[in-house]
């Protein structure tokens, strides 16, 4: 049995994965993506799963269509990494599946953008396309803040600024729903709550057990399917909870970080990750 694991700067996480694999008697090949390079046509790795972890989304697809050009079983593969490290595409793939989230519109002018907020009301969530840890979100109380923050990304300019990801503003109570999915099984979920609006436990939410429902249960597997073409992976699915229409997916994350949601939960989800990849690695021909 040949696993890989693709990342740079072994961060936390990546710690404890390694151990589970040791732990379950297999030494996974630490990969470094930094060190990658890979001739076109023949490039052979030794490895039959790998396991990606690289910490750049782009990097990560890069190396995800590679490795499975040359015969890899990539966990997560590069389609349902490429569709969850893109909202817009997150957005299509679950509204194809029926999947329930937030009200959402592209926009792919300065003037179409300020027309879509309109449209959704106020207040409302301005989202990059591309992007995670809560990073550069923007929210929109009224037209004059509209206004303002489509005029400051229109004189920044850039490659994406053209493309307007909104949504609106759940009144969600103080927390967000963050739950993983091994396979199409729902293994663990936090609260991540905050008096901010964002949650993150990057951004300084704090982390405590969900207890996992049925509907919880049921809406991860939907939207895990719905990324990952039926196939399943490795997920954690971001649920808000709406007072009347209730859960709703909000994102479905490829990489998945979960340093703080061993304790509250009592889940060992990085032996349930490592578990998940040997049995992938059985089943490989």
């Amino acid at each position: 049995m040949r696993i890989g694991i693709l990342c740079s700067r072994v961060r936390v996480e990546e710690k404890l994965i390694f151990a589970a694999f040791e732990k379950a008697g297999i030494m996974p090949v630490h990969l470094d993506d930094r060190q990658i390079a890979a001739r076109i046509g023949e490039f052979a790795p030794e490895i039959d799963v790998l396991l990606q972890r690289s910490i750049s989304a782009s990097v990560g697809l890069a190396a995800a269509q590679v490795f499975e050009a040359s015969g890899v079983q990539v966990i997560n593969t590069y389609m349902a990494s490429s569709i969850c490290a893109d909202k817009l595409r997150t957005s299509l793939a679950l509204a194809q599946a029926g999947v329930p989230q937030p009200l959402t519109e592209i926009a792919l002018s300065h003037n179409a953008a300020l027309e879509a907020i309109e449209r959704i009301g106020y207040p409302a969530v301005l989202k990059p396309v591309v992007g995670s840890w809560g990073r550069l979100l923007a929210y929109i109380k009224d037209r004059d803040a509209a206004e303002a923050i489509i005029e400051h990304r229109a004189v920044l300019g850039g490659v994406g600024h053209d493309i307007y990801y909104v949504q609106e503003y759940v009144e969600k109570p103080m927390r967000d729903i963050r739950a993983f999915v091994v396979g199409v099984e729902t293994i663990a979920a936090i609260y991540r709550t905050s008096p901010h609006w964002i949650t993150n436990t990057a951004r300084g939410g704090v982390a405590s057990n969900c207890p996992i429902t049925a509907e919880i249960g049921d809406l991860c597997r939907d939207a895990t399917l719905a990324v990952s073409g039926g196939e399943g992976g490795i997920f954690a699915v971001d649920l808000l909870e709406d007072p009347d229409r209730g859960l709703l997916v909000c994102e479905v994350n490829h990489t998945v970080e979960f340093r703080n949601s061993i304790e509250p939960t009592g889940v060992d989800i990085p032996g349930r990750i490592a578990q998940y990849a040997i049995q992938q690695a059985e089943i490989v021909p």
